[in-house]
């Protein structure tokens, strides 16, 4: 797998554990219909955003194995979503080397970057 600067994709996160297949890496497979793809670094605008959407990620559901994010935790997000939320001028910062490269069919590479933490 490759991410959006076309080396090796590097791990997302693990504590808490990210990813579509909960692996910490934000890889995709046809069955992701999010396209759970973009590696953030959440924010409190991101997450209020995510919440106003209806996607919670600040809220635990101890049933999901989910303890629910804090600003600073790392996490896979949907691709428009993040898209979505950089129009509306809530964009998490995005870690490019841990960003799946199938994230640039929705989201421009220089959009990316204009958010890159790492």
């Amino acid at each position: 797998m490759l991410n959006v600067l076309g080396t090796a994709l590097r791990s997302c996160g693990t504590t808490p554990v990210t990813g579509f297949f909960r692996d910490g890496s934000c890889r995709t497979c046809e069955e992701d219909i999010g396209s759970h793809t973009v590696c953030v670094e959440v924010s409190e605008e991101f997450l209020i955003f995510s919440r106003l959407r209806g996607n919670d990620l600040s809220t635990p559901a101890p049933a999901w194995g989910f303890p629910g994010l804090q600003p600073g935790d790392r996490w896979c997000v949907c691709a428009a979503r993040w898209l979505e939320a950089e129009a509306a001028g809530c964009a998490a910062p995005v870690n490019l080397l841990a960003t799946e490269a199938s994230a640039l069919e929705i989201i421009p590479l220089a959009t990316l970057q204009k958010h890159a933490c790492a």
